[in-house]
């Protein structure tokens, strides 16, 4: 369940001080001269209490909200300073004054020490110099008051910001968890495989595939389930920016270091320090740019724009590229010494032609997502659009296949299912794939051995034609290669 959301602070901040009541004062001397004299100096403004004994300044503290107190120093039965000391226990923040006619200093330095005085008041006083004096006391006990509501609700909203961080920290984990990741098939049960495995290390993972395939899905998901979830999971697409700007954006700077760098900024290796940066398109880097990568993988280190000093930082690298970068680097495009560094373990996902059995799987998800998303309710896929959907090539791979779901829903008007009507116009245009080599006259065949033939050389020819050899084309056919290879001899197939 979501937290609810913080209580403003600023709300806190108004209530506080604006009591209805006046202040309360409670006043103790055992001369009764003296203490009609106090009340008529101050009971103008405030709420006065006066008793001429420390037993019935004690009644009243029990029963009234006292905000501050003036007691005699010198009292039969109890002393002032004896009697500060329960109100210490008693009402903790009163404010406590103390009359005295002695400069007795042992008693000034207990009064002090154990009775925590705000202020000493010499008899005879001033009624003006009282009044501002107690004035000035009950403004510091509104501020104190003030401060420690303040404290209370910032306590209360960063334990609020707590909690709400351990809940989106779990939803994230959740979000990006490996079952979040689609996929049945055997070849994305080998990445699954290889991801678990990379996932409890710290090694530098090099994700190749086809834009659109979920990539940066995948890095999410090893660093997640990694002991680097605790910290952050920064990404940059290293493609997006020029070179100097990307730069600074991974390295930081330092203030003047370029025009408008009006101040030091942190780069997102070091923002990332501890967790784990993924950079995605790191086939699209510079030369220059490759130097520096290598150098954080080498040595650990960084160095901003603009500075001479290097910083050490912590952190896992996860690349990702749609280019073949061995043939990159021997074109001279890519560092040798780079793409060694960051293939420590290499994960390639495969395009979403080469795993249509999970296409159906995936339509629901999204359908499930954008229904929800949108506030749609439909029930699923007819069995054409399911067809159009299964053979469609998706050069975009899962992105497309998704956006092609998001555009269905929202047009789909009163529609309770998607129909092949509500595709996209070049899904409908493209004619029913054959696999390759399948007869015409396949079904007219009568003779049962040589249609059976005829289908398996349209399926292992097709099987070849998608997966683009016979090891993987064998492993969609679920049989072992070398049972591939006899069939395709005794069935008489180059």
């Amino acid at each position: 369940m979501v937290p609810e959301p913080l209580t403003s602070i600023e709300g806190a901040r108004q209530g506080v001080g604006k009591d209805e009541r006046p202040f309360q004062v409670l006043l103790v001397d055992d001369e009764v001269a003296i203490l009609e004299s106090l009340e008529l100096t101050l009971a103008e403004d405030y709420t006065v209490f006066a008793v001429d004994n420390g037993l019935d300044g004690l009644e009243i503290l029990e029963n009234e909200e006292i905000d501050l107190v003036i007691v005699d120093q010198v009292m039969p039965e109890m002393t002032g300073v004896e009697f500060l000391e329960k109100v210490i226990e008693i009402r903790p923040s009163c404010v406590r004054m103390m009359l005295t006619g002695y400069a007795d200093i042992n008693m000034v330095v207990r009064a002090i020490n154990e009775g925590r005085i705000y202020r000493y008041i010499q008899k005879p006083w001033e009624p003006d110099e009282l009044r501002l004096d107690v004035k000035r006391a009950l403004e510091a006990y509104r501020l104190n008051a003030e401060n420690a509501q303040l404290t209370a609700a910032l306590a209360q909203a960063n334990e609020q910001l707590r909690a709400e961080n351990i809940y989106l920290r779990r939803e994230v984990e959740r979000q990006y968890a490996f079952d979040q990741i689609i996929g049945a098939s055997p070849a994305m049960q080998r990445v699954f495989d290889v991801m678990e495995k990379v996932a409890q290390t710290d090694a530098t993972v090099l994700l190749s595939g086809e834009t659109g395939t979920g990539k940066d899905l995948v890095a999410r998901a090893i660093h997640y389930a990694g002991e680097r979830k605790e910290h952050r999971f920064v990404a940059q697409n290293c493609g997006a920016l020029p070179d100097t700007l990307l730069e600074s954006e991974l390295f930081g700077h330092k203030r003047g270091a370029f025009t408008g760098a009006h101040q030091d900024k942190k780069g997102l290796f070091e923002v990332a320090d501890g967790g784990t940066i993924f950079l995605d398109e790191v086939g699209e880097t510079e030369p220059g740019m490759q130097v520096r990568l290598l150098r954080v993988l080498q040595d650990g280190e960084i160095r901003p724009l603009g500075s001479s000093d290097t910083r050490r930082v912590d952190v896992r690298i996860i690349a990702a590229t749609n280019r073949d970068l061995r043939n990159e680097v021997k074109e001279g495009r890519f560092r040798e010494d780079l793409y060694y560094r960051l293939r420590v373990v290499e994960v390639t996902i495969p395009p979403l032609r080469e795993r249509r059995e999970d296409i159906p799987t995936l339509a629901h998800h999204f359908l499930d997502i954008t229904n929800e998303r949108m506030g749609r309710n439909l029930a699923g896929f007819t069995n054409a659009a399911m067809d159009r959907l299964t053979a469609h090539a998706w050069s975009g791979n899962v992105r497309e296949l998704e956006n092609e779901i998001q555009r269905a829903i929202a047009l789909a008007g009163d529609e309770e299912t998607i129909s092949e009507s509500m595709l996209s116009e070049h899904l409908r245009a493209e004619s029913p794939r054959e696999p390759a080599g399948a007869s015409p006259s396949l079904l007219k065949e009568r003779d049962l051995n040589r249609a059976v033939d005829a289908l398996k050389r349209s399926m292992i020819a097709h099987a070849i034609e998608e997966a683009g050899s016979k090891t993987r084309a064998a492993e969609r056919l679920g049989i072992p290669r070398q049972s591939l290879q006899k069939m395709m001899k005794r069935l008489e197939m180059d």
